[in-house]
């Protein structure tokens, strides 16, 4: 049972189908915001925050993730004196979502403990919206919005800029970094439930 990472922009559903995905299967989900929020609470200094400089922050994490995953992705050997293979419990399967993620860095720290690509280890689902234009980004911010966003005070004005400026390039680059690095991409532009059915119809028969 191989645990999964879901990578993509804000509100494109990942935190969404990894409550799904516990559902159906029991995996232990991991929020990368979460982690994002402990190192700033706890290590201020390492600069891991959030909303504040994405790539500095992607950068600065790398490390961690990539030894996080190659820890809990292998139950043989030794690392730092630890035998992982005494720690490994069977079908101990996680998914872990987010944006914050240096493929680059991480996969050449997941080399140290034998794994040569992500695919080899992780189911990797990439999800987009590279087919929504700026009115429907903005249409479903304001409809979708929870307190818990930081987006969820912005004016319409500053919610436009955002997605003109942010949010739509993110889009398109995002989908071509994550297929560079063997991730699975679906688009939740439109029909975001029947896309999620299909995610799951897929990994029940991986």
């Amino acid at each position: 049972m191989k645990s999964i990472i879901i990578v993509g922009p804000s509100r494109a559903g990942k935190t969404t189908l990894a409550k799904r995905l516990h559902e159906e299967f029991g995996y232990f989900v991991i929020s990368l915001d979460k982690l994002v929020a402990t190192f700033q609470a706890a290590y201020p200094q390492l600069d891991i925050r959030l909303n504040w400089n994405r790539n500095k922050t992607t950068e600065n994490i790398a490390p961690f993730i990539g030894h996080f995953l190659g820890l809990f992705s292998s139950g043989d050997g030794i690392k730092c004196e630890l035998n992982l293979h005494a720690h490994n419990v069977k079908n101990n399967a996680f998914v872990l979502e987010g944006g914050y993620f240096d493929f680059e860095k991480i996969t050449s720290i997941l080399q140290e403990y034998g794994a040569n690509e992500l695919k080899d280890r992780f189911i990797l689902i990439g999800l987009v919206q590279g087919q929504k234009a700026v009115d429907e980004y903005v249409s479903d911010f304001k409809k979708y919005d929870t307190e818990d966003d930081w987006t969820y005070n912005l004016s319409e004005d500053e919610l436009r800029k955002y997605v003109t400026q942010d949010a739509i390039p993110f889009n398109r680059s995002m989908t071509e970094y994550l297929t560079k690095y063997g991730f699975t991409i679906y688009d939740t532009s439109t029909e975001r439930e029947s896309v999620f059915d299909k995610i799951i119809e897929d990994i029940s028969n991986s």
